[in-house]
């Protein structure tokens, strides 16, 4: 459908700038030809050549063409709010209307000379050029993103306000573009009110890009399994609908689960912005190890300031509250989840910190033993197949991230690891008819892949849902690179945090 109006719209649009080119007195055959036809426009109505050629931009282009368009009609008397909004919104329809008009007539240049524009056409004027202007910014160059959880810690904090270059790996051509502006995918006010209208659908299209993906990048893309959530303010993406799904209570059943909560579907583009470190790139072989992270059998990167949680044992004597506060950077006066005793078992905490902190908490004396914690249970990690894959978020893999071209087996033991990319994030069909795969029609033992994936985590690696839980990232889903922390603050303003680059 949304393929259908682009075409209707384009065809009108040439089809009413030929009605109109006749009645100023343009030749027919050069009236017909496209972007030409704009040419004779901008020759008739004195408009700068310059504005030709910048309309010959992607995406910039096109709101340069509307410019002109409103010009255009301008120097038929055609001056007003509502005939320049026609002209903008279905100009597929208001321009062949117009040139069809037995009582339209071209004026020229003479038609501006006592026309004044009003204060108020001013100010909605700047303010349309605002909005626009913003939003190609904000859709092409760079957005403002705050970090809502802290998944990130310490690396960024809640409340840090970042710029995401989108230039670096590509700017995505918006596949939603009828949206409320300045929002992602809730109006303002509302978390569950979409700020969007599906009536057009782009495939997805990306910009020349500088560099790939980097392993280590932070990366900001939309969260993969939140396409469909369950739209209450207590679910969404904290919650998401394919861990509701599979519980007990609806074991896979999707009828009863809709039954019970309002279900609401985004289009890629409009499902949740995730932060996330991206710790493997297509082809690297991914592994989770007593809570260490290695990429293609070494030890991977550590942020300086990523936290993981440890096992602390004691003497007996308890870690000073001067210590947990200054040292540690922990409030432990509040119930605080990154301290905290033991149950039933003496001198022990779990604490949230960073390498460094551990490292400096094994040199207090009273301290007997410092190690990493590993949750061990099972079941709850992707691909949620605890038969062929019985792996905890601390014991995860080997896994190997799918790139481009990659040839992957299709069986009952790697079924799980792949529907969601094959049938999903690549829109194919796959069932199982007795004991062979059908992919769209045709039995198979084997699927070449389609495009790059990635594996992201959280550099707070006990406080994070990342792709232990939910898989790879397609590169489809990549939205830019956290670039810049611009503002920050807690219970007063983070001064030392501004203006600081994000590593």
């Amino acid at each position: 459908m949304g393929i259908a109006l682009l075409i209707i719209y384009w065809l009108g649009w040439h089809f009413g700038i030929y009605t109109l080119l006749k009645k100023a007195g343009v030749d027919a055959t050069k009236a017909l030809i496209p972007i030409y036809n704009t040419w004779e426009v901008v020759k008739l109505c004195k408009i700068n050549p310059f504005w030709f050629w910048i309309q010959l931009i992607p995406i910039v282009g096109q709101f340069v063409t509307l410019w002109i368009s409103i010009i255009f009609v301008m120097h038929f008397k055609k001056v007003n709010f509502i005939q320049h909004t026609l002209t903008v919104l279905v100009p597929f329809i208001y321009l062949p209307y117009l040139g069809n008009l037995n009582t339209t007539k071209w004026h020229g240049p003479e038609a501006l000379v006592h026309y004044h524009k009003p204060a108020t056409r001013e100010w909605i004027d700047a303010a349309v050029f605002a909005v626009v202007a913003a939003t190609l910014i904000r859709t092409f160059l760079f957005e403002a993103y705050v970090i809502p959880t802290e998944s990130m810690e310490k690396t960024l904090l809640v409340n840090d306000f970042l710029f995401v270059d989108k230039l670096t790996y590509g700017a995505r051509i918006p596949q939603t573009p009828l949206s409320f502006p300045f929002v992602h995918n809730t109006l303002p006010g509302s978390i569950t009110t979409p700020s969007y209208v599906q009536w057009i659908q782009l495939d997805y299209k990306r910009l020349p890009k500088f560099r790939e993906v980097n392993r280590n990048d932070v990366v900001v893309f939309n969260f993969p399994a939140g396409d469909t959530i369950i739209n209450l303010p207590d679910f969404g993406s904290k919650v998401p609908y394919y861990d509701v799904l599979r519980s007990p209570e609806f074991n896979g059943d999707r009828n009863k689960l809709q039954a019970e909560f309002p279900i609401l579907v985004h289009p890629v583009d409009k499902t949740d912005n995730y932060i996330k470190r991206c710790v493997g790139v297509p082809g690297d072989l991914i592994q989770v190890k007593n809570s260490q992270l290695w990429v293609n059998g070494s030890p991977a990167f550590v942020a300086n300031n990523a936290q993981t949680e440890y096992i602390v044992v004691t003497n007996g004597k308890s870690i000073p509250e001067e210590y947990i506060q200054d040292s540690l950077g922990i409030n432990s006066t509040e119930a605080n989840a990154d301290f905290q005793l033991v149950p039933e078992t003496p001198n022990t905490f779990l604490i949230n910190m960073t390498a460094s902190a551990a490292n400096n908490l094994k040199k207090l004396p009273f301290i007997k033993s410092v190690n990493y914690y590993v949750e061990n249970r099972v079941g709850i990690t992707f691909p949620n197949d605890i038969v062929h894959f019985p792996w905890t978020m601390d014991n995860f893999g080997a896994i190997r991230i799918p790139k481009k071209g990659d040839v992957i087996a299709i069986n009952d033991s790697t079924i799980e690891l792949y529907r969601r990319l094959i049938c999903t994030y690549e829109h194919n069909s796959l069932k199982k008819v007795k004991d062979q795969y059908v992919l769209n029609g045709n039995v198979t033992a084997n699927y070449t892949v389609k495009q790059n994936y990635y594996w992201m985590m959280g550099d707070n690696r006990h406080r994070s849902q990342d792709s232990r839980f939910w898989g790879f990232v397609p590169e489809t889903h990549i939205v830019g690179r956290a670039a810049l922390i611009w503002f920050s603050y807690s219970k007063s303003i983070r001064w030392n945090r501004i203006f600081s680059l994000i590593k």
